[in-house]
């Protein structure tokens, strides 16, 4: 974590539900509020409003971004990661606005911070410390994290989860699939209701930083003495089920090396691809939030600082050797191959109509683009997501494929999308086929 405060403003996190739900409706009703008035303008014009259209409109899409970005906890981290998804989607005027939401959260004022530090640590927790910056280090969806140094010279890095986080998750998210019910952003007739059980589920574990530090301490065994990565160090001394306290890594924001040097872009994208691998084919545990505030780089010595293991998951056996499976028929680029091992992965069922199926095989055959090249492959000039929105969009707008993958495929599909638009971000040319042979 560098030296660097995030960019939001100092306010109160409404911790209790129903201060919650009332910041929903209020966003809600402005919302609704806004598409009538529109509406009415366009009946009285003699035109046919398109009520989708009026509804993701700059002022709508920058008043929930702002509103979530207040709320923090559940339901900014679900609106994080939609707009990690809207970047080569929505209008690059309309992704900014979304953006916004992994930049600019706010933070709890002093007061709200002392009450958190005292509840989780008791009165009097100050004596242990030579020094607690109480202005944050960086601001997320469900806590903040400060700079310490605690007594005794460690230098530490302490993440505070807001307050009523952890009571708020679930309502958070029902609320949140409210609203994109009521926009009609979810097909006709799909059940919405598994993936809103493992969000619930997910989240929960995010929320809780005792297990998160057992993540943590976890990952740092598993890349002990490897000089290409740093994990910070536990402090248990210091950690809680609401306060999680690790060593100070200095860097910066992975995203911020979109200027340096080709090779030094290219490295990066290179260790996070190869540690990607690993977590599949030899860890059988990964990190899978895909948000790229979760790695920074240490350019002194050349090392990537992995940060924020509460979204590890571990997966069975059969679910990464089906991924090798599908890895091998993807490069081959056979059709039938690449069908055959997408079914037994969950991309589709076996009553899917055909037409679907061949739309998720040609989408697949397109994402393993980057596998099949020979060589250093540009993801700067790369048309890979322009080429799967395309299909994307065409898949959405007949409405009536609404499969839900597996949980786990789900899962290891956003942390691949989530790596290749930063590997994008950063213009890196790495030679993707080369690193995933070694594992085929």
């Amino acid at each position: 974590m560098a030296d660097e405060s995030p960019r939001g403003k100092a306010l109160t996190v409404p911790a209790s539900r129903l201060a919650r739900l009332s910041r929903f409706g209020t966003m809600t009703a402005g919302i609704a509020g806004g598409v009538a008035w529109r509406g009415a303008r366009a009946y009285a014009g003699g035109a046919r409003p398109d009520w989708q259209g009026l509804l993701l409109t700059p002022d709508n899409l920058r008043r929930v971004a702002d509103e979530l970005a207040r709320m923090r906890g559940a339901a900014m981290k679900v609106g994080q990661l939609v707009s990690m998804d809207a970047g080569d989607v929505l209008p690059p005027e309309l992704a900014e606005i979304m953006g916004r939401l992994r930049a600019e959260a706010d933070y709890m004022p002093p007061k709200q911070l002392r009450g958190a530090l005292d509840a989780a640590w008791g009165p009097g927790w100050t004596g242990r410390f030579e020094r607690f910056d109480v202005r944050p280090l960086a601001a997320a969806s469900i806590g903040q994290v400060h700079r310490a140094r605690a007594r005794g010279g460690r230098d530490l890095a302490i993440k505070v989860q807001y307050p009523g986080v952890r009571r708020s998750i679930d309502s958070d998210v029902e609320n949140v699939a409210a609203l994109i019910r009521w926009a009609g952003l979810a097909p006709p007739g799909m059940d919405l209701r598994p993936l809103l059980a493992e969000a619930k589920r997910q989240l929960h574990e995010e929320a809780d930083y005792a297990r998160e530090g057992q993540e943590l301490a976890r990952f740092g065994a598993l890349l002990a003495g490897e000089e290409d990565y740093a994990v910070p160090r536990l402090a248990d001394d210091l950690t809680t089920r609401d306060v999680l306290a690790m060593s100070f890594e200095p860097g910066v924001a992975v995203e911020r090396m979109a200027e340096a040097d080709q090779a030094e872009r290219d490295r990066i994208v290179r260790l996070l691809l190869e540690l990607l691998f690993r977590e599949m084919f030899e860890f059988g545990v990964m990190q899978t939030d895909p948000n790229f505030a979760n790695y920074r780089w240490d350019g002194e010595r050349g090392r990537l600082v992995l940060l924020d293991f509460g979204a590890t998951r571990a997966f069975p056996q059969a679910v990464t050797e089906g991924y090798r499976d599908l890895l091998r028929a993807g490069i081959g680029g056979d059709a039938g191959d690449i069908a055959c091992a997408a079914l037994r992965l969950g991309f589709f069922a076996e009553d899917t109509a055909e037409h679907h199926k061949r739309a998720v095989v040609e989408m697949t055959g397109i994402a393993f683009g980057a596998l099949r090249h020979r060589g250093p492959f540009d993801f700067g000039n790369a048309d890979m997501v322009l080429r799967l929105r395309d299909r994307a969009m065409e898949m959405s707008a007949d409405r009536t494929f609404v499969h839900v993958p597996p949980t786990d495929v789900f899962y290891l599909q956003r942390k691949f999308a989530g790596l290749y638009l930063l590997a994008r971000r950063l213009g890196a040319r790495v030679d993707v086929g080369a690193i995933a042979a070694h594992w085929l």
